[in-house]
């Protein structure tokens, strides 16, 4: 037996479609209960529960109990961007399992992406950081520089709250529709929250798009004017 990470056992787990698509449906930052996620993998409680039980002992789920609820989330960001690397991967690949229909140019425009922003404009507000100079470094390893420091700070955003969680202030995620990289990490997360929290922006229901207000969509354009 090879020794190393045991990535059969990782690949089975997300392999099988229940599965899958229970954790297509958390990628959205919600917490959802098992009688939901069953709905989303078209199987029934018992079944969805058994199968809810393996994805969390393999660390890609997490449980939280509110009352007598359960509630289940990705484990954390690290598993929001595998999912979205392996949809990136399929998709450049021809592996697509549905048609194009209505609710897929939204989605390829701007959709959430665990906690942050990801589509076309995901990768415009990447693109248009490294042009004005704030964000530098690898593809794989953004990093903030002081003038994008000041561009945070400008637009209202606690740059020091951020500095202060343990988790990374910028990261790399691979677009599964663009195919390109854009910006997450606890600085991702905190500019797609600035949109939402001034009402420029909305969760599309029962989608993963994001929806900007005609205000919103002038207020991204003057932020991040760089067209991907």
């Amino acid at each position: 037996m090879s020794e190393g990470p045991d990535i059969a056992r990782l690949a089975a787990l997300i392999g099988d479609p229940a599965r899958a698509n229970m954790l297509l449906a958390l990628m959205d930052g919600r917490a959802l209960t098992a009688t939901e996620l069953a709905g989303a993998a078209g199987i029934g409680l018992p079944t969805a529960s058994s199968h809810l039980a393996k994805l969390e002992e393999g660390g890609l789920l997490a449980q939280r109990k509110q009352g007598r609820h359960r509630y289940f989330t990705l484990a954390d960001p690290a598993v929001g961007r595998m999912i979205e690397g392996l949809m990136g991967f399929a998709a450049a690949r021809g592996h697509v399992r549905h048609k194009a229909g209505p609710k897929e140019p939204a989605l390829r425009k701007a959709r959430i992406c665990y906690d942050h922003l990801a589509g076309d404009y995901g990768v415009r507000m990447l693109d248009s950081l490294r042009r004005l100079g704030a964000i530098v470094g690898e593809e794989e390893h953004p990093q903030l520089t002081p003038a994008g420091e000041a561009l945070v700070c400008d637009n209202g955003i606690d740059l020091a709250g951020l500095k202060a969680q343990r988790r990374p202030l910028c990261r790399a995620c691979l677009d599964w529709s663009e195919r390109r990289i854009h910006l997450s990490g606890a600085l991702g997360k905190a500019l797609l929250d600035h949109f939402l929290a001034h009402g420029h922006a909305r969760r599309a229901p029962g989608s993963r798009a994001i929806v900007f207000s005609p205000e919103g969509e002038r207020r991204f354009a003057a932020m991040f004017p760089l067209s991907a």
